[in-house]
């Protein structure tokens, strides 16, 4: 990046340590963030949102008990956590297993962002940042783009946070803050991906002309290429998959299979191809889901797959787009 950063073309992405869906242990945690070191991978994403804090934690406590030394942490700001009694006995609402003890509040005021990064520090257990994100700013344009930007560029001057930008799970806002702002880099989630090139023709460009970093996420689209086989029934951003995108998956796959690669191979290696992109993240639960993403991210492709799903129109090949 061009802070000096150097993230590993594959990264850890940790909101599974927060309980997503389904408890997670904190010997699962850090045995996983064990193999991940042991297999290379140097950068870590993480966020508050992640189970009410849990995520942060548990990757602070695994990172402290491996090695921190070449590591990128990367967290974000814009949702507080406050301590909510009146709901300590429920369970959170908002997919993460973990009793709702404290609430989430949008912040992205001056005073928002700096005790957001001060408490991420404290449960991370570090004293620096390398990365923060404005976390899903989609209705919080406006102080989003003006005191919580100004905010993180005042940490950076620091020396707090090495280097800013935004994550989102949508492609134009995020162009947005690439050509208005001064961001480091960006997280897209789930829009350039084997099934949608939403950031392909706009936030991707605008980031190679003004030499911001792009981190592409959810290349699963939360289910749908995660398998050799389509699935039917699993999901497609969250939701049930239309019958449309199921089978123009399934045709992907098809070319695979004709290739000699699994699909969820296909799918991590997909966004590496654009110049822009400097990792991709994935979600790794447990030490199995390490050496499987790894494997995938290691795969050989041969460049007849990319030609063939360009040609048939299926996914355009992102190193001719760009």
């Amino acid at each position: 990046m061009r802070t000096g950063h150097r993230l590993t073309e594959l990264g850890l992405g940790a909101a599974q340590f927060g309980n997503l869906f389904t408890e997670t242990t904190d010997d699962e945690a850090h045995r996983a963030v064990a193999a991940a070191t042991g297999e290379g991978i140097r950068y870590f994403d993480t966020a508050p949102h992640y189970g009410l804090g849990l995520s942060e934690r548990r990757l602070g406590g695994a990172l402290h008990a491996a090695t921190r030394r070449g590591v990128v942490i990367s967290s974000k700001v814009g949702r507080l956590l406050v301590d909510s009694p009146d709901t300590s006995h429920l369970l959170d609402d908002d997919g993460f297993v973990v009793p709702a003890t404290k609430r989430r509040v949008w912040d992205f005021s001056r005073d928002g962002i700096l005790r957001s990064v001060e408490e991420s520090l404290a449960r991370l257990g570090t004293d620096r940042l390398d990365i923060a994100y404005l976390h899903d700013p989609d209705d919080h344009w406006e102080p989003a783009s003006s005191s919580g930007i100004a905010a993180l560029a005042g940490l950076r001057d620091q020396g707090v946070v090495g280097a800013i930008g935004a994550g989102m799970n949508q492609a134009a806002m995020l162009a947005e803050f690439v050509r208005r702002t001064d961001v480091d880099v960006v997280m897209v989630a789930g829009r350039f991906t084997l099934l949608d090139q939403s950031a392909l023709h706009d936030l991707l460009p605008v980031a190679v002309a003004r030499g911001v970093g792009v981190v592409a996420a959810a290349v699963y689209n939360s289910g749908l290429l995660s398998t050799k086989v389509v699935d039917g029934t699993a999901t497609y951003d969250y939701g049930a998959a239309p019958r449309g995108i199921v089978e123009r998956a399934a045709r992907i796959a098809g070319v695979c299979e004709r290739h000699g690669v699994e699909l969820p191979a296909a799918a991590v290696q997909y966004p590496l191809r654009h110049p822009a992109v400097v990792s991709v993240v994935t979600g790794m639960r447990t030490e199995e889901h390490v050496r499987s993403n790894v494997a995938r991210y290691r795969a050989d492709i041969p460049e007849a797959l990319w030609e063939e799903l360009h040609i048939t129109g299926l996914a355009p090949d992102p190193a001719r787009a760009s």
